[in-house]
């Protein structure tokens, strides 16, 4: 399993409830900061990651989006 991070900015109030309902999202949060929101998710490749941060920076609302990946 590969884990990321993706920091999400966007003045949408309830973004970090709509990240949750993104395939693959374990949990998201809206955090203080530079950011908005953190989504958590997991895969099983990592060419996933890229698959489900392009369906969070399809939402309406996301301006823009910082991912992390865990490092093992």
């Amino acid at each position: 399993m590969v884990k990321a991070i993706v920091l999400v900015k966007s003045p949408k109030k309830f973004i970090a409830a709509r990240l949750k309902q993104v395939n693959l999202v374990n949990e998201s949060f809206p955090v203080s900061g530079q950011f908005d929101a953190v989504a958590v998710i997991q895969v099983e490749r990592l060419v996933q990651i890229k698959d489900v941060t392009t369906q969070i920076q399809k939402i309406n609302g996301v301006e823009r989006t910082e991912t992390m990946v865990e490092v093992q």
